[in-house]
């Protein structure tokens, strides 16, 4: 009886092995019957050929010797830098200026280029106001009335502006900072037909607007 077993299971396998012999063409490490499935026993266990080896694990088989390959990281296009932006240009300063005028007849006594008391007193303001403030530069500029010649009147209208210059530097306003200019009688404020007639008292006080001393302050905001 036993060895009709045996028999008939060799003549199982035999018929099998033609099937199994072509599947072992393409998994080396199992058996596959006709449909090209893997031959399993009665507890699920799949066959091995005599080649399988390890390397020749299949996860329906043996999972635990299969390597899990793990999902490639997706890959993520380089987002290319923005581009550099171009350096804001700082603005340009700001050139502020502030213009006093002081008449000469205050500062000067008429046809003189040297400081009344009562000129001094008023620089003194200014040279308090000078000294709180930051600013860049100060220009005196010396103007005088057409009374008397061109040239006459350019020599004094320099010699005025000097003067308040000095003035000016003894009250700790910074020499490098000071300019000074004579303008004579180039620039009256006084229209042509506004003040006639020869050399007198009235021609004099009529002709006091063009007799003055301008002081400009400028500075960088």
């Amino acid at each position: 009886m036993t060895n009709t077993k045996t028999l008939v299971f060799a003549s199982i396998v035999t018929a099998l092995l033609p099937s199994m012999a072509i599947a072992q063409d393409k998994i080396q490490g199992y058996l596959l019957d006709t449909r090209g499935a893997v031959v399993k026993n009665n507890y699920g266990q799949c066959w091995r050929t005599g080649y399988w080896t390890p390397a020749m694990a299949i996860a329906e088989c043996d999972p635990d010797l299969v390597k899990k390959v793990e999902a490639p990281a997706p890959m993520v296009a380089a987002v290319p830098p923005p581009p550099a932006l171009a350096p804001t240009p700082a603005p340009a300063p700001i050139i502020e200026a502030k213009k006093v005028s002081f008449s000469a007849d205050a500062l000067f006594a008429f046809d003189k280029s040297t400081l009344k008391p009562e000129g001094k007193l008023e620089l003194d303001g200014l040279a308090r106001d000078l000294n709180g403030v930051s600013y860049d530069a100060i220009h005196v500029t010396g103007h005088t009335d057409r009374i008397g010649s061109a040239k006459y009147n350019q020599k004094l209208s320099e010699q005025r502006a000097n003067a308040v210059r000095e003035y000016l530097v003894g009250k700790e306003i910074p020499a490098n900072r000071i300019s000074v200019e004579g303008k004579g009688e180039l620039q009256p404020t006084t229209q042509p037909g506004d003040c006639t007639g020869p050399k007198s008292k009235k021609l004099i006080a009529c002709l006091q607007p063009d007799r003055r001393v301008d002081i400009e302050v400028t500075g960088t905001k």
